[in-house]
């Protein structure tokens, strides 16, 4: 079972390199002189922000939850 692990962790690896070396710089600049990368931009931060503020309530209730089972 470990060496078909191995075999998909390196499968995966190579995926990544790939998709990494398929972004060329023309396709930023695409991206930028169009404004798009702006768009792509705030969709990551609204996207994280959210994120953040469902950690935070997460965090809230079970610290409530935490303190009403010490009681």
């Amino acid at each position: 079972m470990n060496q078909y692990s191995r075999y998909i962790l390196v499968v995966i690896a190579s995926l990544v390199s790939y998709a990494a070396a398929a972004q060329t710089e023309q396709s930023t600049d695409l991206m930028r002189s169009n404004g798009k990368i702006f768009v792509v931009m705030a969709v990551v931060v609204l996207i994280l922000v959210g994120l953040f503020i469902y950690l935070f309530s997460i965090d809230k209730k079970i610290t409530r939850l935490e303190k009403q089972d010490q009681q």
